[in-house]
């Protein structure tokens, strides 16, 4: 599944691509997507110009400037990409919703199994009910390990899922805790309430890093995913744990484990974290 890092990668590469282009034509191949496209997308987006692209946790969210100005709210589900294809570029098999820009350039979607969506956003993004209630972006000052330490008390939950809950911070998915906990030598079974403030500071700074290095790397390719220029990400390379079980620990040589958290897979090293 694209997470943060894969979310942003695209944003980036889109950019330069997308921003004050008009809108020409839209190209709906397939609208049942997790939730079906806005069946009057087509006659909202034609002759609008795309504002500045931004990201909120894994959604994209690209402003349209026209007689209405709206957003339109793109998430990319399990193995959804948006790239830049050039007009008259056969598509490919599951690419479901085409923006033809003015300049000849096509903003295209590509969701082999439809768990993404687009959907219009005709008042505030703040409203939104999808985005309102998230926690703040984990490369931003309001997340450290003060906040990490004060939700987490008395919390029984382990550490991980806890890591992962959108509510405590957005965009920390399975493949960036597993190295973030790596990197700050937590359990990732430990629960979130039994874990002292000075380790809760080291894991705000390893996510920091880990999110960080991703990005630099412009994500991790698994599967389907690329990014906005259509070039895969690098980030698998540099991995401790995630996808590893069964092989040596980068730092100490042992077996990594391989252990179910909230119906996630998590590998670990039993002895680098405790």
């Amino acid at each position: 599944m694209p997470e943060l890092p894969e979310v942003e990668t695209t944003r980036r590469g889109l950019a330069p691509h997308v921003e004050g282009r008009e809108i020409n034509e839209v190209i709906v191949r397939q609208p049942r997507l997790r939730v079906p496209v806005p069946g009057d997308l087509v006659d909202r987006l034609v002759g609008a110009r795309i504002g500045p692209l931004s990201r909120r946790a894994k959604y994209l969210l690209l402003p349209v400037e026209g007689a209405a100005p709206a957003t339109l709210l793109w998430h990319l589900g399990m193995s959804g990409s948006l790239r830049i294809a050039r007009l008259g570029e056969f598509p490919r098999k599951h690419d479901h919703v085409d923006l033809v820009l003015d300049d000849g350039a096509v903003l295209r979607y590509h969701d082999p199994r439809r768990f993404g969506f687009v959907d219009w956003l005709a008042g505030s993004v703040e409203g939104d009910s999808r985005l309102a209630r998230l926690g703040p972006e984990p490369l931003a000052e309001a997340f450290d390990g003060e906040r990490l330490f004060a939700l987490s008390r008395r919390r029984r939950l382990a550490v991980k899922p806890f890591l992962m809950d959108s509510a405590v911070v957005v965009g920390v998915g399975n493949i960036y805790a597993s190295e973030a906990l790596f990197l700050a030598g937590i359990d990732p079974r430990r629960a979130a309430g039994r874990i002292a403030k000075e380790r809760y500071h080291r894991l705000a700074a390893a996510v920091k890093e880990v999110l960080a290095a991703a990005i630099t790397q412009g994500g991790t390719t698994l599967r389907d995913f690329v990014g906005g220029t259509g070039e895969p990400g690098y980030f698998k390379q540099r991995l401790n744990v995630y996808g590893r079980h069964g092989e040596p620990c980068r730092r100490c040589g042992g077996e990594l484990r391989l252990v179910t958290l909230g119906q996630r897979a998590s590998v670990f090293c039993a002895r680098c974290q405790t």
